[in-house]
């Protein structure tokens, strides 16, 4: 029943507007506006989908490299917005994530699904504060807190963050296609210093790592020929900050590009599309869903020629259950002429079906 519920509530997040049902008319972006914070750390609910998404790399004391990742998503479906009662589905939130262990092979991952409210799903406006079924995350000064009880492991890190938010794109507003409204808010927070402990197997493990946090919210991102898209946020060793994103055609061609390079000074670079090529260099095939997954890529962007590696191949994420996306999302080391000059996340969307957003 629970399954049920949740692919229920998935479906709804992705239904287009209803025969018989009024358009909802969402906030559109047509150029920059100024981000204030820090009220914009917090929820936007009137805008169609937002998410908080942090990656990053642990070390666990005495042990290994592990993967991290810890996202909300909000979703505004646009159903019974005018029922006053409080069961309507006028908010989701929707909560991922994941564990990359290569003694383990592949993601150990967990996922939530609630409609807002009733003290289960809440996100709060004013700042980051975001709770769904037990699961939380927290902004509280400069450190992000993350507790997270899934099926077979636990997280409980706090993220420290070095700086202000890096404002993506123009002052934060990140251009995903042709047309002005194809554009997002968009901002980061990379090197955030994390520590914490993780546990799965009834063992509890001190970690500490550095990891990168995205909120990004929007009406209308994809144009409709986009297949989805491929992105990364790395940490560069030398203290600066690459993000690069490519949006696929459904013909195999490519929609647009973009990103930013950012300095440990405070000096931030917009990357236009012709600044940024994502080729794939090695792909895995998921022995569960079939679909061919791009692992490796090399990245040229800002004047860097990166090799982006995986921790490991199998970090595919089956989310069908959540938001209904199948979707890889992988610790990669970035080499610079076969040395690590840095390390984030690659995330790839798109390659079996279509992304709707």
């Amino acid at each position: 029943m629970q399954r049920l519920r949740r692919r229920l509530l998935a479906l709804l997040a992705a239904m287009p507007c209803a025969p018989g049902r009024a358009e909802v008319l969402y906030p559109r972006l047509a150029g920059p506006v100024p981000l204030r914070f820090p009220r914009d750390h917090g929820a936007h609910p009137q805008w169609r989908t937002e998410w908080w998404y942090i990656t990053g790399w642990l070390r666990e004391q005495g042990g290994g490299a592990l993967g991290v990742q810890v996202t909300f998503f909000r979703n505004r479906p646009g159903l019974q917005e005018g029922n006053p009662s409080r069961f309507a589905p006028s908010q989701l939130l929707f909560a991922h994530a994941a564990l990359a262990d290569p003694a383990h092979g592949r993601l150990r991952h967990d996922q939530r699904a609630a409609r807002m409210g009733f003290g289960l799903a809440e996100a709060a406006q004013d700042t980051t504060d975001l709770r769904l079924d037990g699961w939380t995350l927290a902004l509280q000064g400069d450190t992000y807190h993350a507790r997270v009880a899934a099926r077979d492991f636990a997280l409980a890190l706090a993220f420290r963050a070095a700086g202000p938010p890096l404002l993506q794109g123009e002052g934060g507003y990140s251009r995903k296609g042709a047309r002005p409204e194809q554009a997002s808010h968009y901002y980061s927070r990379p090197h955030l210093a994390v520590t914490g402990t993780v546990e799965w197997g009834g063992r509890r493990r001190a970690v500490d790592g550095t990891a990168w946090l995205d909120h990004e919210w929007s009406s209308e991102i994809l144009d409709a020929q986009v297949q989805g898209w491929d992105w990364t946020g790395l940490n560069l060793h030398d203290g600066r900050a690459l993000m690069a994103f490519r949006m696929r055609g459904r013909d195999g061609g490519l929609r647009w590009a973009g990103g930013g390079l950012a300095s440990p000074g405070g000096g931030f670079r917009p990357l236009a599309p012709g600044e940024v090529q994502l080729e794939p260099l090695r792909t895995w095939t998921s022995p569960r869903t079939g679909i061919v997954w791009p692992v490796a890529m090399r990245l040229r962007a800002a004047g860097e020629d990166l090799v982006l590696e995986p921790l490991m191949d199998d970090q595919e994420l089956d989310s069908r259950a959540s938001v209904g996306l199948i979707y890889w999302e992988g610790a990669v080391r970035a080499l610079r002429q076969g040395r690590e000059a840095g390390r984030g996340y690659l995330e790839l969307t798109g390659h079996g079906a279509p992304v709707r957003l």
